[in-house]
């Protein structure tokens, strides 16, 4: 069983923000920044793949809740929403999750780089995912 269903189920703590029939909201125990959280469903998905079109539609609603909850009552002014889809990616836990990350003000967090397209690069990805 993933650390995700061990918290879910009861088996293992967490400081629970938010839950519903379908969605849990915990602290992330290596936050970003204080009131990094993490929602996930209450049924283990690996990924965004793998959930239910209805299922995504619900965890997202508790998303929404929980950004509102940091806006209102944690004081933050804007959050960052993070979804690691595959090790590759930095997934760690093999338990579909959001990250919702508090920012204020000098926090020092950096998104990532962009980089501008090589003559020609755009064009060939659009011709392979519209093939």
């Amino acid at each position: 069983m993933c650390i995700f269903c061990q918290i879910i189920s009861g088996e293992l703590p967490s400081y629970k923000i938010y839950e519903d029939e379908k969605t849990l909201a915990f602290l992330d125990i290596k936050p970003v920044n204080p009131g990094h959280t993490l929602v996930v469903p209450k049924k283990h998905y690996e990924n965004l793949e793998t959930i239910p079109a209805e299922e995504l539609g619900s965890l997202m609603v508790a998303v929404k809740k929980v950004g509102a909850l940091l806006k209102d009552k944690f004081g933050v002014i804007g959050y960052n929403i993070n979804e690691n889809n595959d090790p590759l990616a930095g997934q760690l836990v093999p338990h579909l999750h959001f990250h919702i990350i508090p920012r204020r003000e000098g926090d020092g967090l950096k998104l990532w780089p962009g980089r501008d397209y090589a003559a020609g690069e755009a064009e060939k990805i659009i011709k392979k995912l519209l093939a």
